[in-house]
């Protein structure tokens, strides 16, 4: 058995929507439902911070000590606008 369920679309995103349906042959509804089960059936999303650690070799730098000068050499265009403000 289903569940009425009532969602409110900004009038541009019905009209498309019932565009799609349509190109597929399908029902309004139809559509909206195909969207939600596609949506509850992927895997979730699950990032592990722990990735981006220990990517490279720091060569024994103190990159905390000399931080400004490293972004500095990353990034000259902005240090030195930086300078001039």
């Amino acid at each position: 058995m289903m569940a009425r369920t009532q969602i409110t679309l900004e009038p541009e995103m019905q009209r498309r929507a019932r565009q799609r349906a349509g190109d597929l042959g399908i029902s309004l509804a139809e559509y909206l439902r195909r969207l939600v089960e596609r949506d509850l059936d992927r895997p979730p999303l699950v990032g592990d911070v722990a990735c981006v650690f220990d990517l490279g070799s720091s060569a024994h730098s103190d990159m905390a000590r000399n931080k400004d000068a490293r972004i500095a050499e990353a990034f000259p265009s902005a240090a030195k606008n930086a300078r001039h403000h």
